[in-house]
């Protein structure tokens, strides 16, 4: 895991890469490879590339990136891990390919040499990297197929720079840092940044599942080679099995999978909460014979001796399969005095990431480098109430979608009457606007703001182009396509995973893991993980959401079912509590997060917020 960066100057008349520029970029991600660092700059000076090391495989300086192929025909700088490159570098042994290094970076290069850009349809792993193949002259960029990953480019129309991170193109000083309206309405519609904008206009995520060939002719548009509906479809077309047969189909992949994500040369640890999910996650590495595992919790003073606070029903996990407890209580003071630390890391404005921001820094206090998490689990199981919400809104209001002008007619009405303060949710004014299609029934159930709040937070100007060129309605549809092939269940997975997974958990796992130097593996975010479970209505009959509970030998135990769903939370919202706060006492976790964004927008970044 790592931090990578690339200037290509592709134009002729484009001046040299600038070393410094470079230097500057590689800078900024210094938190995510503390391991090394290096830079590259090819014989002609029209192309660098720089890293930043967190050795996780081949600990020796044969991992040191950027790496060159044996005959130096290739370049590479890499960000990831990759779990099946063993069993690659055993395919490519038995072609005639020689390796002088243990890494899976160097399997990738002799894989691109062997198959080029098709490559990454072999891969197993999280990656985002840039490849120089000399012999073309092109320049590959490429990210994983679920966008666990982050990798970001600018091109000017003389020179294109990529980096795992945003803010790090602007910290090389060439990349203009004027604000996109598509980016800024997107986080305040969702509480994140959807790709492939940022909140500058002049860079742009690549997005998950597509490669990006630069040649002397500059970008070509990206290409995607995997899309999770499709393969959803696919999956939809299988052998249909009893529930109790998908019970051990759902076993046997996260088996699968946990063992694949353990490959690494340093201790594998766990994220625990009081979860179902991640307690299968430590149990199936006790299962695969894993000694001396470390699980840390989080714990807030908030929380203690309530339903959320999620250590106590840890502990009582980690002791079941012989783990190492590490159990971090933070306080709202600490929040407080991290905050400017975390809006720093922060890449993209985001209202997620705080716990992880807190559970990543407890392991990197306890000399974790590398740990998994369930993050992925309720979108492969059914875990979130939209997969019940939404379903259900599509089937009752679709025959009012049709009716023209019907919806927006009593959605003005409604909006007049939540003005007047009569209690009623803003959302609820949206409800047979939105509700009867599968995009607006999900904007309703995932949104912050809905996009007729936005002329009282935005300039109308930047609200007007961001609506435009964003399209949120377009953007969602777009996700299943036709939705061919697919049922209620997949249909929401799809948008979960596309959609709240890729654009903020994913994201928000990277940059707050990487603010502490901690790799976050995610077993349940794996396309051949998605690939051996049974269609989403098998799972869906199946209940695959408490099935997790028996994936372990010895199952967890039965306070871990009979715990009602929380989520990993932080007490954020008791910390707004003031203005968050119900007429009962209780927090309104809606009214927090809307106001968490509003502190999140204000705080880090600048600009396009009315007074």
């Amino acid at each position: 895991m790592c931090g990578i960066a690339g200037i290509f100057a592709y134009l002729d008349v484009a001046p040299p890469v600038d070393r410094v520029e470079l230097g500057r970029i590689n800078s900024r991600m210094a938190a995510r490879g503390p391991d090394g660092t290096g830079q590259w700059i090819d014989t002609d000076g029209r192309l660098g590339f720089a890293h930043q090391r967190l050795a996780i495989i081949d600990l020796s300086e044969g991992g040191a990136q950027p790496k060159a192929s044996l005959d130096g025909a290739l370049t590479i700088t890499f960000n990831g891990e990759i779990y099946n490159y063993r069993e690659l570098r055993s395919e490519l042994q038995a072609k005639g390919y020689e390796f002088r290094t243990d890494s899976d970076t160097e399997v990738l290069l002799q894989l691109y040499a062997d198959c080029g850009p098709e490559m990454v349809r072999r891969l197993r792993g999280m990656f985002a990297f840039g490849l120089w193949d000399s012999r073309q002259r092109r320049l590959l960029l490429a990210r994983d197929p679920l966008g666990i990953k982050p990798l970001y480019w600018a091109d000017d129309g003389w020179t294109l720079r990529f980096a795992s991170q945003a803010k790090a193109l602007l910290a090389g000083g060439a990349v203009s840092n004027e604000p996109d309206p598509a980016g800024i309405v997107g986080f305040h519609l969702l509480g994140s940044v959807p790709e492939p904008f940022t909140v500058w206009r002049s860079v742009h995520t690549l997005p998950a599942g597509t490669t990006l060939v630069v040649d002397a002719a500059g970008p070509g548009a990206p290409q995607h080679y995997y899309d999770i509906a499709g393969a959803l479809a696919v999956r939809a077309t299988g052998r249909m099995v009893d529930p109790a047969a998908a019970r051990r189909q759902l076993a046997d992949a996260v088996h699968d999978s946990v063992r694949h994500h353990l490959v690494a040369d340093v201790p594998v640890a766990v994220f625990l909460s009081a979860g179902l999910d991640s307690g299968a996650l430590l149990g199936s590495m006790a299962q695969l014979g894993v000694r001396d595992i470390s699980a840390v919790t989080l714990a807030f003073k908030e929380f203690r001796g309530d339903n959320l606070d999620e250590a106590p029903l840890a502990a009582e996990v980690a002791a079941r399969y012989g783990a190492r407890h590490i159990v971090r209580t933070v306080d709202r003071a600490e929040f407080e005095r991290d905050l400017p630390a975390i809006l720093d890391a922060m890449d993209l404005p985001t209202i997620d990431g705080i716990n992880t921001w807190f559970v990543a820094k407890a392991a990197h206090e306890a000399g974790i480098k590398v740990a998994l998490s369930g993050l992925g689990a309720d979108e492969c199981f059914g875990g979130y109430p939209s997969f019940v919400d939404v379903p259900r809104s599509v089937h009752w209001l679709r025959p009012v979608d049709w009716l023209p002008g019907l919806g927006a007619l009593v959605r003005r009405g409604m909006s007049a009457a939540i003005h007047a303060g009569l209690g009623i949710h803003p959302k609820a004014a949206g409800v047979l606007q939105y509700g009867g299609s599968w995009a607006g029934a999900y904007l309703l159930r995932r949104s912050v703001y809905m996009p007729w709040e936005l002329g009282d937070l935005l300039d109308p100007v930047m609200l007007k182009e961001g609506l435009r060129r964003l399209a949120p309605l377009r953007r969602i549809g777009a996700v299943l396509h036709d939705g061919g092939g697919l049922g209620d269940f997949d249909r929401v997975a799809a948008l979960e995973t596309s959609l709240y997974m890729r654009n903020q958990l994913l994201r928000d796992a990277d940059w707050a893991g990487m603010a502490h130097s901690v790799e976050i593996r995610v077993p349940y975010v794996d396309p051949y993980f998605l690939a051996a479970l049974p269609p989403g209505d098998v799972l869906a009959a199946a209940d695959a959401k408490a099935a997790v509970a028996d994936i372990p030998d010895p199952p967890l135990p039965a306070a871990s079912r009979a715990r009602r769903k929380t989520g990993f939370v932080t007490p954020v919202g008791r910390w707004l509590q003031d203005a968050a706060k119900a007429a009962d006492g209780t927090v309104n976790f809606s009214v927090a997060s809307r106001d968490w964004a509003l502190r999140i927008w204000n705080a880090g970044w600048t600009g396009p917020v009315v007074p």
